[in-house]
């Protein structure tokens, strides 16, 4: 066994309230500069939606992640023969209208206008050009716009849904959404790291974050086509890609990322997961509908005696196993089986993981009455306002099982919990639910105080990481600016 250690995270969707307060978090303390005006290392994205950047999962068209090839796995951005050339023109690079013009407002208007009856307005103005311009669009332009015609019904998942399905959701009365909270995977197989042809970017041994080393970054940017996820970005000031660094200085002194520490819906866990590392290649050549289950199997239990000592081999300290082995993570994504990867068709075995929202059931109104489809136990799961089959093309590759079993769970943990506070619920139908569902009461209560009641260092259980034990000693973008391309570029320099 390969044991190697990695910073997982998981995202809980029911608990997700969409202020995008992790956003802004993030932007302030990563990416408030120039060049880097349009980069949104953490988004909230509204599903059914076309996301940041437009339509990022449509791979047709980006041609990101890998693909399985004769057993193999491939890049989809580029092969041996055309890695070079797409170094100096990549058709399936995300131009800046898939983002947006970012902008900011010429406020010495609101000071240097007349005296007169109107109002003065502060004129908005590109941050790139300075000129005057017409907003069009921004990170989360359809932010809300579940029933849009513009941007929900261009959602790539909805290929997943029958015409019927696809009327049934955007009717007024079942209109529904759902939040997704977007950062970078720090994927165990990252296409963005195997696609660089400069070798910038790196995954630290320590802890499995992916970085970028700006000191050997060229501007390529062939990590930004083979990011299917699209987390990686071009700083047009510096000649650099950027990404998300999880906070790693931040975890360096034992502390959460800005995003998670800032989450208002304390939605989000952090920990550690223990991993066979050769095995990772063979767990992304399966079949689509068996992806979910070979990424579980990857994992391996972190109080096992043989893991254990195969892991101290690998370097692996004492303070990590300890984190491994009280991860939540590890909880939700293998013992309970609750989350899951975003997208993992695209093989890049990401690292974030999701529990999907117990949406409420759809209604049916009759002569002013509104009432639920059927009063059976896990009915209400196929009568949910957002399709199983859309959930599934976004969280387990289209195996509406994965996603059924998930929603049985979390259905009947609600309904033992209610049966709890409100005895004519009856006692015994949620324990037939449970037992339906595969659940004992002690793990139900289990779920419910992690969900619900989670304290601060219940959710995230990371030890702190020497700086001195890290791969590669973080640099200042600007001071690699115009080092892009055919030119030299400084020598790293201790400590900086």
């Amino acid at each position: 066994m390969n044991i190697r250690a990695q910073t997982s995270m998981v995202f809980h969707l029911d608990k997700c309230i969409g202020c995008h307060t992790c956003s802004v978090a993030c932007k302030n303390v990563w990416t408030d500069r120039a060049g880097a005006e349009y980069m949104w290392w953490n988004n909230v994205e509204t599903k059914p939606g076309t996301g940041f950047p437009i339509g990022w999962e449509d791979q047709e068209k980006y041609k990101g992640g890998w693909e399985r090839k004769g057993g193999r796995l491939t890049l989809r951005s580029q092969s041996k023969g055309s890695a070079f050339f797409n170094l100096f023109y990549n058709p399936n690079q995300p131009g800046l209208d898939e983002y947006y013009e970012p902008w900011t407002y010429r406020y010495q208007d609101l000071f240097d206008s007349h005296a007169g009856d109107d109002q003065p307005t502060a004129i908005p103005i590109s941050q790139i050009t300075g000129a005057p311009m017409e907003i069009k669009a921004g990170p989360n332009w359809d932010d809300d716009l579940s029933g849009s015609p513009v941007y929900a019904e261009n959602d790539p998942n909805l290929s997943a849904l029958s015409e019927l399905e696809r009327q049934q959701l955007f009717e007024v009365e079942r209109v529904a959404m759902m939040y997704v909270p977007r950062i970078c995977n720090h994927c165990a197989n990252p296409s963005c790291v195997a696609a660089c042809p400069s070798g910038a970017l790196y995954k630290r041994g320590e802890d499995g974050i992916v970085l970028v080393n700006q000191d050997k970054c060229r501007g390529w940017r062939a990590c930004v086509g083979a990011c299917p996820y699209k987390k990686v970005y071009y700083n047009w000031k510096t000649g650099k890609s950027e990404k998300c660094i999880l906070c790693y200085p931040r975890l360096e002194t034992n502390q959460p990322p800005a995003c998670f520490h800032s989450c208002v819906g304390r939605i989000r866990y952090l920990g550690v997961l223990l991993y066979d590392a050769d095995k990772v290649a063979s767990s992304m050549c399966v079949k689509d509908e068996h992806l979910v289950e070979s990424q579980r199997d990857l994992f391996v239990d972190p109080h096992d005696p043989a893991v254990i000592q195969a892991a101290k081999d690998n370097g692996i300290t004492d303070a990590f196993i300890a984190a491994a082995q009280a991860s939540p993570v590890y909880k939700y994504v293998k013992v309970w089986k609750l989350a899951l990867p975003l997208h993992v068709e695209y093989r890049t075995n990401p690292m974030l993981f999701y529990v999907p929202p117990l949406l409420p059931a759809m209604g049916k109104s009759d002569q002013g009455v509104v009432s639920t489809l059927s009063q059976e136990f896990f009915s209400t799961i196929e009568a949910s306002r957002i399709p199983l089959s859309f959930l599934s093309k976004l969280f387990s590759a289209g195996n509406t099982g994965v996603v059924t079993d998930v929603m049985k769970k979390l259905l009947a943990v609600r309904l033992y919990r209610r049966s709890l506070s409100v005895p004519e619920a009856g006692a015994d139908q949620a324990g037939e639910v449970l037992r339906a569902a595969g659940l004992t009461p002690a793990v139900a209560d289990e779920i419910y105080r992690m969900t619900t009641m989670a304290t601060v260092y219940d959710r995230f259980v990371m030890p702190p990481i020497q700086a001195e034990e890290t791969t590669y000693a973080g640099r200042d973008a600007e001071a690699c600016k115009g080092c892009n391309g055919f030119g030299s570029h400084p020598a790293p320099q201790r400590g900086a």
